[in-house]
């Protein structure tokens, strides 16, 4: 018997294939735990970038990405990965989260914020942002949550990339989770930085800086953005 996925995204999410004429050429729903890349590529076409992340009317959300033609033989479904204390027989709760954030930067650096004891990375270090409330747009979630974190006001850019990770462990309260995080992140900057302000007070922030280009490497970073190739870039030429 199929576990309902518990979700922030009632409306459900599904993902688009466009060419560069601008026709759609491929639609699927992303089940829980599907990679948006690889159900494209399962339609037979090779995702070049993320384009958009917009709400449909209904209430869906969908992840639009320019395609082309895929080339070669799509990849398999890899193993779910387990937290080293979940035996192999247990079973956790679905839970898709759907979250926006930002690659913010000004003439200060870029935008860190650190993670509390409320999460399972305390202590370590990312982008500001978070969950979708329900039928909020990635946009207004990432302004929203940017300004409850951090206190600045922002100018969004382009969306860089749709991150998919799906694992088994364990919340913060204990509860076993079958997870599935869709992060979607977008370059912002701030044409007038602040010192930062957490309005948030109970929620997952701990502490928010700016950081110099040069000094990103001194701060661990949750593996996800360890990853991103965004702040790989604004590493480069500045001594790391």
């Amino acid at each position: 018997m199929t576990r309902p996925v518990r979700t922030n995204v009632p409306g459900g999410v599904h993902v688009v294939g466009v060419v560069d004429t601008g026709g759609a050429v491929a639609r699927a729903r992303l089940d829980h735990g599907a990679d948006p890349v690889h159900v494209l590529a399962l339609s037979g076409w090779g995702a070049r970038s993320a384009h958009s992340a917009t709400v449909r009317e209904d209430g869906a959300l969908e992840l639009t990405y320019v395609v082309s033609p895929l080339d070669g033989i799509p990849p398999g479904t890899p193993e779910v990965p387990r937290d080293l204390d979940v035996a192999p027989d247990e079973v956790g709760e679905p839970y898709q989260r759907v979250a926006a954030y930002a690659v913010v930067t000004s003439e200060r650096g870029v935008l860190l914020t650190q993670f509390n004891s409320q999460t399972n990375v305390a202590g370590d270090w990312g982008l500001p942002g978070g969950g979708l409330d329900d039928g909020e747009s990635p946009v207004a979630g990432v302004h929203r949550e940017v300004w409850e974190e951090t206190g600045q006001r922002i100018e969004l850019g382009c969306l860089l990339t749709v991150q998919s990770q799906h694992w088994l462990g364990r919340a913060p309260s204990g509860a076993l989770e079958d997870f599935h995080a869709v992060r979607i992140v977008y370059a912002a900057t701030c044409p007038e930085p602040t010192e930062v302000v957490i309005h948030d007070i109970g929620g997952t922030t701990s502490d928010a800086r700016w950081v110099p280009l040069d000094r990103i490497a001194d701060y661990p970073l949750t593996s996800s953005w360890r990853r991103l190739a965004a702040l790989h870039d604004l590493t480069r030429g500045h001594g790391s």
